[in-house]
Formats: structure tokens, sequence, C-alpha cells
């Protein structure tokens, strides 16, 4: 029988590609779900295309548009996030596919979770701000998380057939961003324009502003020490130009096992959707043969201090997390208004810190709250 997808957050980066995929194997794939925050006319055409049982438009303004377009069909439509959460427990749906940008993520993921659904993850958000109770949830609903983020696809395969006590630390490569080598002096003049020209990987305009600052770098770490249950001190971030080499993991022996493969996200979202097993990706076939060196540098925690913070809300624990996503979410977003300088975001961030990481945030409930009390207090900042 094929598999039966809920993809949420179909119109971004991640949902689009993991349609691609659909196409090349339409009888391995079914989808029952589709949803996205406003893009309503992309998500018509989405639905049109793949006659899905159900859409849900996150912008509740955008739902009599999507409705009357659909009219004609048999595909239900629902809008606002309560739908989106309630889609990702619906019992037509095997795997659901969080794509979506933002704690607003979080809540579907408890809910697929609790569901027993396999979670393919694309938002990092979630294990970031919420990384204990949902791993527990796996867990005790026996829902496997399966990460799409090429960096933790990298490890995931690599562990395949180890024991957990073999491992001796995990190595999240980086590519570095547009602003690679450069010192936290020039780094306070650079543009919006700079930091959206990431060098290798195309995508939305937050994660290409995280990838410039190694915001992503440091979600990536705090990702990894709930996804594979290991300390941070365990877990080492390696800039690699390239991004031939994902990730890799270095055991007990001194042995180091590495994932390589061309930048390209269909690939770990294939991977996701069929593990354990691996299918033909024609996107793939060319193999590395021009490929002429691969490079290595240390990542730079005092020029770039959003991975420095990163691992320290870790060893703070708590809500500390939870507040370093507030606070990143809302510092870039102020950069891509041009409202705050570069430097400005790192501030943001580490006042935000000082203030409320000690803040101890242990339900959903608990962390909504202090996600909305750092984005009020961030807002209310001046002169970053």
């Amino acid at each position: 029988m094929p598999q039966r997808l809920a993809i949420l957050g179909s119109t971004g980066s991640i949902g689009k590609q993991t349609l691609d995929i659909c196409r090349v194997y339409p009888e391995l794939f079914t989808v029952e779900v589709l949803t996205a925050g406003s893009n309503a006319d992309l998500l018509i055409n989405q639905a049109l295309e793949f006659n899905p049982n159900m859409v849900v438009i996150g912008n509740e303004d955008a739902y009599e548009s999507v409705s009357e377009a659909l009219r004609k069909t048999d595909i239900k439509v629902f809008c606002g996030g309560k739908s989106i959460a309630e889609a990702a427990g619906n019992s037509e749906v095997d795997t659901v596919v969080l794509a979506m940008v933002g704690i607003s993520g979080l809540e579907p993921a408890i809910s697929a979770l609790k569901a027993g659904k396999k979670l393919a993850l694309a938002n990092k958000e979630v294990l970031v701000v919420a990384g204990e109770l949902v791993t527990r949830l796996s867990i005790e609903h026996n829902a496997p998380i399966i990460p799409i983020d090429s960096e933790h696809s990298a490890i995931m395969q690599c562990l395949q057939g180890e024991s957990s006590t073999s491992i001796e630390k995990l190595i999240l490569t980086a590519s570095g961003g547009p602003f690679r080598g450069f010192n936290a002096p020039q780094l306070q003049n650079v543009t919006l324009q700079q930091a959206l020209d990431h060098p290798v990987w195309s995508m939305g305009n937050k994660i290409t502003i995280d990838s410039a600052t190694l915001m992503n770098k440091g979600f990536e770490v705090i990702e990894a020490r709930w996804l594979f249950n290991i300390a941070a001190d365990r877990i080492d971030i390696l800039v690699h130009p390239q991004s031939i080499i994902h990730s890799m993991v270095q055991f007990v022996d001194g042995s180091i096992k590495a994932q390589l493969s061309k930048p390209d996200m269909r690939l770990p979202i294939l991977y996701a959707l069929t593990w354990p097993q691996r299918l033909k990706a024609p996107f793939q076939t060319g193999g590395l043969s021009d490929i002429a060196s691969l490079t290595f540098e240390k990542a730079d925690t005092s020029a770039f201090r959003h991975l420095a913070m990163a691992y320290e809300s870790i060893k703070i624990g708590g809500g500390a997390p939870c507040v370093l996503n507030a606070a990143n979410e809302i510092a870039v977003d102020l950069f891509l208004q041009e409202k705050i300088s570069f430097p400005g975001m790192q501030n943001m961030v580490n006042k935000a810190l000082e203030r409320l990481a000690h803040t101890k945030a242990l339900s959903i409930q608990e962390l909504l709250l202090l996600d909305a009390e750092t984005r009020t207090f961030c807002k209310s900042l001046n002169n970053i």
C-alpha cells in the first residue's frame, strides 16, 4: 500500500521538494493532507494536482478563496492553527512531514506523535524548544522521529548498525554561510542582501539568515542532543564549505564515518520517507566524480556568538532553549525588515538569555507562555 502523507507546510521549500518526490514515486506515496500558512494560490494549485483528502490554510482570512477554488472537488477545506494540529493526527495518515517554520510546528508535532504517526521532521524549533517533551512522547506512543535536516539525516545513516556505547562524538558540518572567515568587525556592516546570498543552499529567508549567523548550527546541536540522546559537549561543529560531507560520527576506536552526497534536500527527505530502505534517487546519480577537494575549518564562536549562546542554553537547560529560539525569531524578523543590524541580532538574543533563560518551563503551556514573554521582551528593546 502507498504511504499516506500529511505535508504540513507544503508551500515552503521542504514541502515543495517533498511533493517533487511524490511526483517521482506516485506508486509509493499518496498525499492525504496539505497545509499552508498564507500562500493560498500555491496551496490551491497543489491541491488540484494531488487531490488530497483535506487542505488547511493557516490564515483564516484566506479560507473563503481556498474553499471557493476547490468547491467542485471532494477536498475538505479547513483553516487555522488548531485545524493544522488536528490534521497531523488524522487517522488516514501514516507519515507526517513537518515542514512548518517556527514554534507553530510544536502543537502539530505533538498531535502527530500522540496519534502514533511517523514524524518526518524538518522543523528545528520542535526539538529546540521542547526536545525532552517531544522525545518522551515519541517513545511513549511508539512514533518514530526521522530527521529531514541533511546533517541529522547523515548522522542517522552513519549510526545504522552501530551500538550507542561505541559513539565518541557527533560532528555536524556547516557550510559557513556567506560570511565564512569574517571576524567580528567585518560583520558590523554586512547587509541584508549579502546575508541572503547563501553560497550553497537555496532556502527560505529565515533559515538562510540563521545559516549566516550560524544559529542554525546551534539549533542543530540542540536537536542532535535529543534525537540521538547524547550530551552537547560530545557534539562538535566543523565548517565544511563544499557541503559534501553532511555530518560525521567518531567512534571510541577512533574510526570516523561520514555521509557524503551533493547538496540536495530531496535526498534526506526521501531517506526519511523510506527508511530503513533506500530507493534510487534520480537527482543524485552523478556521484562525486567531479569533487576536487574537501576542506574543514573550526567554527569561530567569538565572531558568530549565536553558536556559543546555543551551547550555553543547553547547559542552562529548562526554558533557555525556548528563549533562544523566540528571541532569534524576533531578531531575524527585524533584520529582514532592515530595522536592526547583523550584530544587533546577536545582542538581542544575548539580552533575552540574560533576562529570561533561567525560567523553568516543563509543559507545553509553560513553553508557549515563555515563548510569548520572550517575544514581548525583545520587541520592547531599543538601541540594539
